[in-house]
């Protein structure tokens, strides 16, 4: 068989090692030959690719970002190039397409999958957001980042008796932040899910200096916003792909917790260093895993699926399903939060 792989959307550490076991399992299992578009979905509209084998991956299983780059596609340009997409894989003679990204990736991919290309996908984000897998790759990396990030704050905040404002990534949801907050001990944690009153936030970070405490830590995902008529909040614009840009809920956070605790606050923005690096060695192996699990589905003939972790075992389930909705953080995982911090 010809397999195609893409990478799409924004990078994650562990695609690599999704790139590098579709090409093991593909080429030495069943004799396969491998091609990587380019730049994601550009890359298969505008038909430029590499050759896959095993020369070509050699080395990259540790290695952030993606050998193959990463783009994003404007919704409409992709919707009117199908028909150029479908030339395309006939031309290059492709049994199969297995791309690799997030939920615009895995959109795309049903679009194309609806319109009769053999696709199966493989999910990706640090957010950990995409429903019907209990996990994806890139998370664990993120919340390793974050959370030793919060481990040397603490120590600045403590010497400086400062509240520091640490803004993760989480665009919708807020995984990131609940998990790098309780695993370094964070003071709160704002996420998109739950809409905070900057007065209840205040008051929660006012208990500890009350308690003789000298600093405090809030973690906030970069996606939370203040209830409506709580705090005066300035959203950011929407890019050309319908993405919204986000106007810093860390430095207007800390500019309403300075005027009502009297304290010094500082807000500080992780940003893309959470995408970057080695993958963690839980993301490395569940990265090769859902990539010899999507060889498998292309040799069985399950196109219009992605590869999901259910409990500890990997299976399959249909692009429709897995981009239904977002997986959002539940109430009871805020509430264990709250019990612990």
């Amino acid at each position: 068989m010809r397999i195609g792989v893409l990478t799409s959307g924004g990078d994650c550490p562990g695609l690599n090692a999704v790139i590098r076991s579709v090409v093991h399992r593909a080429v030495v299992d069943h004799n396969d030959e491998v091609i990587g578009f380019h730049d994601g979905w550009k890359g298969l509209l505008e038909c430029d690719y590499r050759k896959l084998d095993l020369d070509a991956v050699s080395g990259i299983l540790a290695r952030g970002g993606t050998i193959l780059g990463s783009s994003r596609v404007q919704p409409a340009h992709l919707r009117g190039g199908v028909e150029q997409a479908k030339g395309h894989v006939a031309d290059l003679g492709l049994d199969a397409i297995i791309p690799i990204g997030g939920e615009g990736t895995l959109k795309a991919a049903r679009l194309l999958s609806d319109a009769g290309l053999p696709i199966v996908g493989v999910p990706k984000t640090i957010d950990n957001d995409i429903s019907s897998t209990d996990v994806t790759f890139g998370f664990d990396t993120a919340v390793t980042v974050a959370t030793e990030a919060l481990d040397r704050l603490k120590t600045t905040a403590e010497s400086h008796q400062r509240v520091l404002i640490v803004e993760v990534m989480g665009r919708h949801t807020g995984w990131i932040a609940l998990h790098s907050g309780m695993a370094a001990g964070a003071h709160a944690i704002v996420v998109p899910e739950r809409p905070f009153d900057v007065e209840e936030l205040a008051a929660v970070v006012g208990k500890r200096f009350e308690a003789g405490k000298k600093f405090a830590i809030v973690v906030v995902s970069e996606g939370a916003k203040p209830r409506e008529g709580t705090m005066e909040f300035s959203s950011g614009a929407t890019d050309v792909y319908g993405h919204e840009r986000f106007s810093g809920v860390a430095n207007q956070l800390s500019v309403e917790l300075e005027e009502r605790l009297g304290k010094e606050a500082r807000p500080v923005i992780l940003g893309h260093v959470q995408r970057g690096g080695t993958p963690t060695a839980y993301d490395r192996v569940l990265a090769t895993r859902f990539g010899w699990h999507a060889v498998e589905a292309v040799h069985n003939g399950r196109f219009g699926m992605m590869t999901a972790l259910r409990g500890t075992d990997i299976t399959l389930v249909p692009l429709a399903d897995a981009v239904q909705h977002l997986k959002t953080v539940p109430a009871d995982r805020y509430t264990e939060a709250e019990c612990v911090l």
